[in-house]
């Protein structure tokens, strides 16, 4: 059985009015009487009318969603993006459509292209741990679509971004484990590729150099998918604790909690003996054993204010050719649990 909906022809015949007359009352527009209007609107409701998203995109030339792209939706950063991608898009009348690149250049290339070809407002992006060329998002840009980069942004692309202040959570981070005594400091983090890893180690390298502690190369640990493979993060994690450090500073959410597990996994009895400090975004931090400080990011802010980026430039009347890049800041939650006689 085939679903049908009442339709301003429907209205207009069972009021005995014209459809332009109904399409205007249930627009609001002015040269319609407010008795007319109560009339049809009362009426639409009765047979639960609802607008054609199709007609209006065709009349329009509009489809009015907005496409999504990020690594993992299960990151706890990225959720919250998104949840505040949605809180503004759907409030400004925006579908929005969530794909995942899982990491790969390849699956993010394809999902952005599917999503070009579903004639998509604009675009949302976090650029994945393998993307280097990004000829095919300029190339969308020079035919019209709308991009706007959040969290992991190239930085020769003229659009608007939003960031978290990255430098600052790793200076904040990696000085916090100084003060608490701890001077070989190693680096977990992600691919070299990104702009997140590259601002985030000049930050811990500048607290280092702050209280002049030397700056260790081995003692950074690259994962080129971010944890996501446990493999690769249990590998870094064995390649680091022969080192010996007495805290780990930890770039991503999904590294930070995943480097808890290979630590107990690979030498439980070091575990609790290493202190760590690094972004995540997940609300059980308190949960966690052994403890760590988090650097929080104002995910949801990101979304929202890349959403209104996005929509500013969808909604333009000319061309928009002045950008800015938004940096919003992080904080440092230090945890409660005392290590030995002293509070991380």
């Amino acid at each position: 059985m085939r679903f049908e909906t009442s339709t301003i022809k429907d209205i207009a015949k069972a009021l005995g009015l014209s459809t332009s007359t109904v399409s205007r009352a249930l627009r609001d527009r002015y040269e319609i009487s407010e008795e007319t209007k109560k009339l049809v609107l009362a009426y639409a409701e009765k047979v639960n009318y609802r607008a054609n998203p199709i007609a209006r995109s065709l009349k329009e030339r509009r489809s009015y969603s907005i496409g999504i792209i990020v690594s993992e939706i299960a990151n706890n950063f990225f959720s919250q993006v998104i949840n505040g991608i949605e809180a503004i898009a759907y409030d400004r009348g925006y579908h929005v459509i969530i794909s995942q690149s899982h990491e790969s250049y390849k699956q993010e290339k394809l999902n952005v292209e599917h999503l070009a070809s579903r004639s998509i407002d604009g675009l949302l992006i976090a650029l994945s741990s393998e993307t280097q060329d990004i000829d095919y998002l300029r190339n969308l840009y020079g035919k019209g679509l709308p991009i706007v980069f959040f969290d992991r942004v190239p930085e020769d692309f003229e659009t608007h971004k939003v960031i978290a202040n990255n430098f600052k959570g790793a200076f904040d981070a990696t000085e916090h484990l100084i003060l608490s005594g701890k001077r070989t400091i190693a680096h977990l983090t992600n691919s070299e590729n990104l702009s997140i890893t590259r601002e985030r180690l000049k930050g811990y390298q500048a607290a280092l150099a702050k209280y002049n502690i030397g700056f260790e190369p081995e003692l950074v640990k690259y994962c080129q998918h971010g944890g996501m493979h446990s493999a690769e993060l249990e590998q870094a994690v064995k390649e680091l604790l022969p080192l010996n450090p007495d805290g780990i500073f930890i770039s991503s959410d999904r590294l930070t909690t995943g480097c808890i597990m290979a630590m107990k996994k690979t030498n439980p009895g070091v575990a609790h003996k290493i202190a760590i400090a690094g972004f995540t975004n997940s609300n059980l931090v308190e949960l966690f054993s052994p403890s760590l400080t988090s650097v929080k990011q104002p995910a949801f802010e990101m979304g929202q204010v890349a959403t209104e980026l996005l929509i500013s430039m969808i909604e333009a009347k000319r061309p928009v050719t002045e950008f800015e890049t938004k940096v919003l800041d992080t904080e440092l939650v230090r945890m409660q649990k005392p290590l030995g006689n002293r509070f991380l």
